[in-house]
Protein backbone atom coordinates (compact mmCIF):
# COMPACT_ATOMS: atom_id res chain seq x y z
CA UNK A 1 0.00 0.00 0.00
CA UNK A 2 1.62 3.14 -1.29
CA UNK A 3 2.05 6.22 1.22
CA UNK A 4 2.57 10.18 0.07
CA UNK A 5 6.06 9.38 1.38
CA UNK A 6 7.06 6.16 -0.65
CA UNK A 7 6.26 8.54 -3.58
CA UNK A 8 8.39 10.70 -2.81
CA UNK A 9 6.42 13.49 -1.15
CA UNK A 10 8.04 16.10 0.82
CA UNK A 11 7.44 16.09 4.66
CA UNK A 12 5.68 19.71 4.74
CA UNK A 13 3.29 18.78 2.13
CA UNK A 14 2.85 15.84 3.63
CA UNK A 15 1.45 17.87 6.92
CA UNK A 16 -0.33 20.03 4.68
CA UNK A 17 -2.36 17.16 3.37
CA UNK A 18 -2.98 15.21 6.59
CA UNK A 19 -4.62 18.65 7.93
CA UNK A 20 -7.08 18.77 5.05
CA UNK A 21 -8.18 15.32 5.68
CA UNK A 22 -6.12 13.54 2.71
CA UNK A 23 -4.00 10.70 4.46
CA UNK A 24 -3.56 7.88 1.34
CA UNK A 25 -3.48 8.39 -1.98
CA UNK A 26 -6.17 7.72 -4.96
CA UNK A 27 -5.40 5.11 -7.52
CA UNK A 28 -4.36 8.29 -9.96
CA UNK A 29 -2.20 10.00 -6.96
CA UNK A 30 -0.42 6.61 -6.90
CA UNK A 31 0.09 6.12 -10.51
CA UNK A 32 1.10 9.34 -11.45
CA UNK A 33 2.92 11.20 -8.59
CA UNK A 34 6.11 8.99 -8.37
CA UNK A 35 6.72 9.82 -11.95
CA UNK A 36 6.18 13.04 -12.50
CA UNK A 37 8.76 13.34 -9.64
CA UNK A 38 11.63 11.37 -10.91
CA UNK A 39 11.19 11.61 -15.01
CA UNK A 40 11.20 14.19 -16.90
CA UNK A 41 8.18 13.54 -19.13
CA UNK A 42 5.47 13.97 -20.93
CA UNK A 43 2.60 12.39 -19.46
CA UNK A 44 -1.23 11.35 -20.24
CA UNK A 45 -3.47 10.40 -17.46
CA UNK A 46 -7.05 9.19 -18.38
CA UNK A 47 -9.06 9.74 -15.07
CA UNK A 48 -12.18 10.22 -14.51
CA UNK A 49 -13.47 13.57 -12.23
CA UNK A 50 -13.26 13.17 -8.20
CA UNK A 51 -10.28 10.97 -8.22
CA UNK A 52 -8.05 13.03 -6.75
CA UNK A 53 -6.18 14.67 -10.08
CA UNK A 54 -5.08 18.05 -8.97
CA UNK A 55 -2.83 16.33 -6.36
CA UNK A 56 -1.84 14.16 -8.83
CA UNK A 57 -0.51 17.13 -11.40
CA UNK A 58 -0.25 19.64 -8.67
CA UNK A 59 2.38 18.05 -5.67
CA UNK A 60 5.04 17.52 -8.52
CA UNK A 61 4.73 20.86 -10.17
CA UNK A 62 5.18 22.25 -6.34
CA UNK A 63 8.27 20.25 -5.68
CA UNK A 64 9.35 21.72 -9.41
CA UNK A 65 8.89 25.35 -8.47
CA UNK A 66 12.85 26.81 -7.78
CA UNK A 67 11.31 30.37 -5.76
CA UNK A 68 14.71 31.97 -6.64
CA UNK A 69 13.19 31.78 -10.11
CA UNK A 70 10.98 35.40 -10.06
CA UNK A 71 9.17 33.80 -13.05
CA UNK A 72 6.49 31.79 -13.83
CA UNK A 73 7.05 28.11 -14.55
CA UNK A 74 4.15 25.91 -14.84
CA UNK A 75 1.06 26.89 -16.73
CA UNK A 76 -1.93 24.65 -15.90
CA UNK A 77 -4.67 25.16 -18.10
CA UNK A 78 -8.32 24.05 -16.91
CA UNK A 79 -12.02 24.68 -18.57
CA UNK A 80 -13.92 26.53 -16.37
CA UNK A 81 -13.40 29.71 -13.83
CA UNK A 82 -14.64 27.30 -11.00
CA UNK A 83 -12.05 24.65 -11.77
CA UNK A 84 -9.42 27.27 -11.95
CA UNK A 85 -10.43 28.73 -8.69
CA UNK A 86 -10.53 25.27 -7.58
CA UNK A 87 -7.22 24.15 -8.00
CA UNK A 88 -5.43 27.32 -6.94
CA UNK A 89 -7.10 26.83 -3.75
CA UNK A 90 -6.23 23.76 -3.30
CA UNK A 91 -2.30 24.28 -4.26
CA UNK A 92 -2.34 26.92 -1.87
CA UNK A 93 -3.46 24.69 1.03
CA UNK A 94 -0.79 22.09 0.04
CA UNK A 95 1.67 25.32 0.73
CA UNK A 96 1.03 25.79 4.05
CA UNK A 97 3.92 24.34 5.66
CA UNK A 98 6.54 25.53 3.24
CA UNK A 99 9.31 27.40 4.15
CA UNK A 100 9.91 29.29 0.65
CA UNK A 101 6.94 31.16 -0.73
CA UNK A 102 5.60 29.72 -4.10
CA UNK A 103 3.00 32.06 -5.80
CA UNK A 104 -0.20 30.90 -7.50
CA UNK A 105 -2.30 32.94 -9.97
CA UNK A 106 -5.51 32.57 -11.00
CA UNK A 107 -6.48 33.72 -14.67
CA UNK A 108 -9.64 33.75 -16.01
CA UNK A 109 -12.99 35.81 -17.91
CA UNK A 110 -15.85 37.36 -15.94
CA UNK A 111 -13.15 39.58 -13.64
CA UNK A 112 -11.90 42.62 -14.30
CA UNK A 113 -8.53 42.00 -17.07
CA UNK A 114 -6.46 44.70 -15.40
CA UNK A 115 -6.86 43.21 -11.58
CA UNK A 116 -5.40 40.23 -12.85
CA UNK A 117 -2.48 41.75 -15.17
CA UNK A 118 -1.82 43.94 -11.98
CA UNK A 119 -1.73 40.82 -9.90
CA UNK A 120 0.77 39.02 -13.18
CA UNK A 121 3.04 41.84 -12.12
CA UNK A 122 3.68 40.62 -9.21
CA UNK A 123 6.04 37.39 -8.22
CA UNK A 124 4.28 34.53 -9.80
CA UNK A 125 5.58 30.88 -10.20
CA UNK A 126 2.02 29.12 -11.11
CA UNK A 127 -0.82 30.42 -13.49
CA UNK A 128 -3.98 28.44 -13.44
CA UNK A 129 -5.98 29.51 -16.43
CA UNK A 130 -8.84 28.95 -18.30
CA UNK A 131 -8.13 29.30 -22.11
CA UNK A 132 -10.04 32.29 -23.38
CA UNK A 133 -8.55 34.82 -21.01
CA UNK A 134 -4.94 33.65 -21.46
CA UNK A 135 -5.20 33.80 -25.09
CA UNK A 136 -6.29 37.72 -24.22
CA UNK A 137 -3.18 37.85 -21.83
CA UNK A 138 -0.92 36.69 -24.59
CA UNK A 139 -2.29 39.01 -26.75
CA UNK A 140 -1.90 41.93 -24.92
CA UNK A 141 1.77 41.31 -24.06
CA UNK A 142 0.91 41.07 -20.37
CA UNK A 143 2.25 37.58 -19.47
CA UNK A 144 5.52 35.73 -19.98
CA UNK A 145 5.08 31.99 -20.82
CA UNK A 146 8.49 31.16 -22.00
CA UNK A 147 10.58 29.85 -19.28
CA UNK A 148 7.71 27.29 -18.31
CA UNK A 149 8.84 24.03 -17.51
CA UNK A 150 5.53 22.30 -17.36
CA UNK A 151 2.48 22.91 -19.35
CA UNK A 152 -0.92 20.76 -17.92
CA UNK A 153 -4.18 20.39 -19.75
CA UNK A 154 -6.25 19.35 -16.59
CA UNK A 155 -10.10 17.96 -18.14
CA UNK A 156 -8.81 18.32 -21.48
CA UNK A 157 -11.71 16.57 -23.29
CA UNK A 158 -13.93 19.27 -21.38
CA UNK A 159 -12.31 22.19 -22.51
CA UNK A 160 -12.60 20.47 -26.31
CA UNK A 161 -16.15 20.17 -25.65
CA UNK A 162 -16.96 23.53 -24.55
CA UNK A 163 -15.29 25.14 -27.91
CA UNK A 164 -11.41 25.79 -26.87
CA UNK A 165 -10.21 23.62 -29.58
CA UNK A 166 -8.41 26.53 -31.53
CA UNK A 167 -7.40 28.32 -28.29
CA UNK A 168 -6.27 25.14 -27.37
CA UNK A 169 -3.73 25.44 -30.09
CA UNK A 170 -2.37 28.40 -29.55
CA UNK A 171 -1.31 28.07 -26.70
CA UNK A 172 -0.07 24.85 -27.17
CA UNK A 173 2.15 26.37 -30.24
CA UNK A 174 3.33 29.41 -28.09
CA UNK A 175 4.82 27.98 -24.87
CA UNK A 176 6.28 25.04 -27.61
CA UNK A 177 10.09 24.95 -26.52
CA UNK A 178 11.60 23.26 -23.43
CA UNK A 179 8.52 22.45 -21.57
CA UNK A 180 7.26 19.37 -20.62
CA UNK A 181 3.37 18.30 -21.19
CA UNK A 182 0.88 16.55 -19.16
CA UNK A 183 -2.46 16.14 -19.71
CA UNK A 184 -5.58 14.86 -18.09
CA UNK A 185 -8.86 13.66 -20.02
CA UNK A 186 -12.01 11.61 -18.71
CA UNK A 187 -12.02 9.90 -22.04
CA UNK A 188 -9.64 9.41 -25.12
CA UNK A 189 -11.75 11.32 -28.37
CA UNK A 190 -10.16 11.98 -31.48
CA UNK A 191 -9.76 15.50 -30.87
CA UNK A 192 -7.49 14.78 -27.80
CA UNK A 193 -5.62 12.25 -29.88
CA UNK A 194 -5.16 14.91 -32.67
CA UNK A 195 -3.49 17.03 -29.61
CA UNK A 196 -1.21 14.16 -28.34
CA UNK A 197 -0.47 13.87 -31.54
CA UNK A 198 0.47 17.12 -32.55
CA UNK A 199 1.51 18.09 -29.11
CA UNK A 200 2.81 15.05 -26.88
CA UNK A 201 6.26 13.35 -27.37
CA UNK A 202 5.51 9.75 -28.77
CA UNK A 203 7.76 8.72 -25.25
CA UNK A 204 5.01 10.14 -23.17
CA UNK A 205 4.46 7.79 -20.03
CA UNK A 206 -0.12 6.79 -19.94
CA UNK A 207 -1.38 5.74 -17.11
CA UNK A 208 -5.02 4.89 -17.04
CA UNK A 209 -7.42 4.49 -14.07
CA UNK A 210 -10.08 2.43 -13.85
CA UNK A 211 -9.90 1.10 -17.38
CA UNK A 212 -12.87 -0.80 -17.26
CA UNK A 213 -14.98 2.03 -15.90
CA UNK A 214 -15.15 4.65 -17.63
CA UNK A 215 -17.87 5.85 -14.77
CA UNK A 216 -17.09 6.00 -11.00
CA UNK A 217 -18.21 2.51 -10.12
CA UNK A 218 -19.75 4.17 -6.96
CA UNK A 219 -22.93 5.31 -8.66
CA UNK A 220 -26.15 3.06 -9.08
CA UNK A 221 -27.62 4.24 -12.33
CA UNK A 222 -30.81 3.89 -12.64
CA UNK A 223 -34.25 5.08 -14.80
CA UNK A 224 -37.87 5.81 -14.73
CA UNK A 225 -40.53 5.56 -17.52
CA UNK A 226 -42.37 8.63 -17.86
CA UNK A 227 -44.19 11.19 -20.25
CA UNK A 228 -43.41 14.64 -21.30
CA UNK A 229 -46.63 15.57 -19.03
CA UNK A 230 -45.77 12.77 -16.20
CA UNK A 231 -42.62 14.63 -15.68
CA UNK A 232 -43.26 17.30 -13.24
CA UNK A 233 -45.07 15.26 -10.69
CA UNK A 234 -42.54 13.07 -10.85
CA UNK A 235 -39.73 15.08 -10.08
CA UNK A 236 -41.96 16.15 -7.07
CA UNK A 237 -42.15 12.67 -5.54
CA UNK A 238 -38.49 12.07 -6.51
CA UNK A 239 -37.22 15.55 -4.61
CA UNK A 240 -40.06 14.70 -1.65
CA UNK A 241 -38.55 10.94 -1.56
CA UNK A 242 -34.88 11.81 -1.18
CA UNK A 243 -35.96 14.50 2.03
CA UNK A 244 -32.78 16.71 2.48
CA UNK A 245 -30.26 15.03 0.00
CA UNK A 246 -28.48 17.44 -2.42
CA UNK A 247 -28.29 16.73 -6.23
CA UNK A 248 -28.17 18.53 -9.46
CA UNK A 249 -31.09 17.72 -12.00
CA UNK A 250 -29.92 18.37 -16.13
CA UNK A 251 -32.09 19.58 -18.38
CA UNK A 252 -30.77 20.32 -22.33
CA UNK A 253 -31.76 23.94 -22.69
CA UNK A 254 -31.49 27.18 -21.01
CA UNK A 255 -35.03 27.63 -20.96
CA UNK A 256 -36.12 24.63 -19.74
CA UNK A 257 -33.51 24.95 -16.83
CA UNK A 258 -35.32 28.31 -16.27
CA UNK A 259 -38.52 27.08 -16.12
CA UNK A 260 -37.76 24.07 -14.33
CA UNK A 261 -36.48 26.26 -11.68
CA UNK A 262 -39.07 28.43 -11.36
CA UNK A 263 -41.78 25.89 -11.41
CA UNK A 264 -39.91 23.97 -8.26
CA UNK A 265 -39.52 27.13 -6.79
CA UNK A 266 -43.33 27.83 -6.61
CA UNK A 267 -43.58 24.07 -5.44
CA UNK A 268 -41.09 25.09 -2.12
CA UNK A 269 -38.62 23.49 -3.33
CA UNK A 270 -34.57 25.37 -2.20
CA UNK A 271 -33.68 25.24 -5.82
CA UNK A 272 -31.85 27.35 -8.34
CA UNK A 273 -30.53 27.36 -12.10
CA UNK A 274 -27.13 27.61 -13.54
CA UNK A 275 -27.22 28.32 -17.10
CA UNK A 276 -25.15 30.21 -19.65
CA UNK A 277 -26.85 33.41 -19.97
CA UNK A 278 -26.32 34.15 -16.81
CA UNK A 279 -23.85 37.12 -15.27
CA UNK A 280 -21.06 35.67 -13.73
CA UNK A 281 -21.86 37.55 -10.33
CA UNK A 282 -25.19 35.98 -10.36
CA UNK A 283 -23.37 32.50 -11.33
CA UNK A 284 -21.09 33.23 -8.42
CA UNK A 285 -23.87 33.45 -6.18
CA UNK A 286 -25.50 30.33 -7.05
CA UNK A 287 -22.60 28.62 -6.65
CA UNK A 288 -21.48 29.74 -3.11
CA UNK A 289 -25.51 29.25 -1.89
CA UNK A 290 -25.05 25.55 -3.23
CA UNK A 291 -21.56 25.23 -1.97
CA UNK A 292 -22.15 25.80 1.94
CA UNK A 293 -25.51 24.03 1.57
CA UNK A 294 -27.69 26.69 1.80
CA UNK A 295 -29.23 26.09 -1.67
CA UNK A 296 -30.27 21.55 -2.01
CA UNK A 297 -30.49 21.36 -5.99
CA UNK A 298 -29.06 23.13 -8.60
CA UNK A 299 -31.02 22.96 -12.28
CA UNK A 300 -28.51 23.64 -14.70
CA UNK A 301 -27.63 22.48 -18.62
CA UNK A 302 -23.98 20.51 -19.40
CA UNK A 303 -22.24 23.15 -20.03
CA UNK A 304 -22.60 25.32 -16.88
CA UNK A 305 -21.94 22.36 -14.71
CA UNK A 306 -18.65 21.87 -16.42
CA UNK A 307 -15.89 22.08 -13.40
CA UNK A 308 -18.15 21.91 -10.66
CA UNK A 309 -17.03 19.95 -7.49
CA UNK A 310 -19.33 19.83 -4.44
CA UNK A 311 -18.22 17.19 -2.04
CA UNK A 312 -21.73 15.29 -0.67
CA UNK A 313 -24.06 15.55 -4.08
CA UNK A 314 -26.07 12.27 -3.31
CA UNK A 315 -28.02 12.38 -6.59
CA UNK A 316 -28.03 13.80 -10.53
CA UNK A 317 -31.22 14.00 -12.16
CA UNK A 318 -31.28 13.69 -15.86
CA UNK A 319 -34.77 15.21 -16.69
CA UNK A 320 -33.90 15.00 -20.08
CA UNK A 321 -31.61 11.98 -21.47
CA UNK A 322 -27.94 14.36 -22.95
CA UNK A 323 -27.61 14.46 -26.81
CA UNK A 324 -23.94 12.75 -26.71
CA UNK A 325 -22.59 10.03 -24.64
CA UNK A 326 -19.88 11.80 -22.85
CA UNK A 327 -22.05 14.14 -21.11
CA UNK A 328 -23.99 11.11 -18.98
CA UNK A 329 -20.42 10.71 -17.53
CA UNK A 330 -19.69 14.41 -16.88
CA UNK A 331 -23.15 14.49 -15.54
CA UNK A 332 -22.95 10.96 -13.51
CA UNK A 333 -19.74 11.73 -12.33
CA UNK A 334 -20.84 14.90 -10.29
CA UNK A 335 -22.29 12.60 -7.21
CA UNK A 336 -20.47 9.88 -5.21
CA UNK A 337 -17.04 12.22 -5.77
CA UNK A 338 -14.09 11.23 -2.90
CA UNK A 339 -15.02 7.80 -2.32
CA UNK A 340 -19.03 8.22 -1.41
CA UNK A 341 -21.86 6.63 -2.92
CA UNK A 342 -24.43 8.17 -5.41
CA UNK A 343 -27.44 7.99 -7.99
CA UNK A 344 -27.71 9.01 -11.07
CA UNK A 345 -31.60 8.65 -12.62
CA UNK A 346 -32.73 8.85 -15.72
CA UNK A 347 -36.12 10.12 -17.10
CA UNK A 348 -36.83 8.05 -19.64
CA UNK A 349 -39.83 9.03 -22.45
CA UNK A 350 -41.10 6.12 -25.13
CA UNK A 351 -38.83 5.99 -27.71
CA UNK A 352 -36.22 5.99 -25.52
CA UNK A 353 -35.18 3.12 -23.68
CA UNK A 354 -33.17 2.43 -26.47
CA UNK A 355 -30.59 4.75 -25.53
CA UNK A 356 -30.50 3.46 -22.14
CA UNK A 357 -29.40 0.11 -23.83
CA UNK A 358 -26.95 2.23 -25.45
CA UNK A 359 -25.35 4.21 -22.41
CA UNK A 360 -25.48 0.68 -20.63
CA UNK A 361 -23.53 -1.11 -23.87
CA UNK A 362 -21.22 2.25 -24.32
CA UNK A 363 -19.99 2.87 -21.09
CA UNK A 364 -20.23 -0.40 -19.56
CA UNK A 365 -22.19 0.32 -16.68
CA UNK A 366 -25.73 -0.96 -15.46
CA UNK A 367 -29.14 0.83 -15.16
CA UNK A 368 -31.81 -0.48 -13.13
CA UNK A 369 -35.51 0.36 -13.70
CA UNK A 370 -37.28 1.90 -10.67
CA UNK A 371 -41.03 3.30 -9.72
CA UNK A 372 -40.85 6.19 -8.38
Amino acid sequence: MATFSSLGVSKEYIQALKEIGIKTPTEIQEKTISVLLNSKTDFIGLAQTGTGKTAAFGLPILHNIDTNLPEIQALILAPTRELVQQIKKQLFKFTKFGIAKIFVEGIYGGEKIDKQIKALHRTTHIVVATPGRLIDLIERGEINLKNISTLVLDEADEMLNMGFKQDLNRILKYTSGSRHTWLFSATMSNEINRIVKTYIHNNAIKVQVNKNNLVNANITHQYIKTSIKEKPELLIRLLEKRGSERGIIFCRTKLGTQNLANFLKEEGFSVAALEGDMQQRDRDKVMRAFKNGSLQVLISTDVSARGIDVTNLAFIIHHQLPEQLEYYTHRSGRTARAGKRGFSIAFVIPGEVQKIHEIQKELNIKFIEIKA
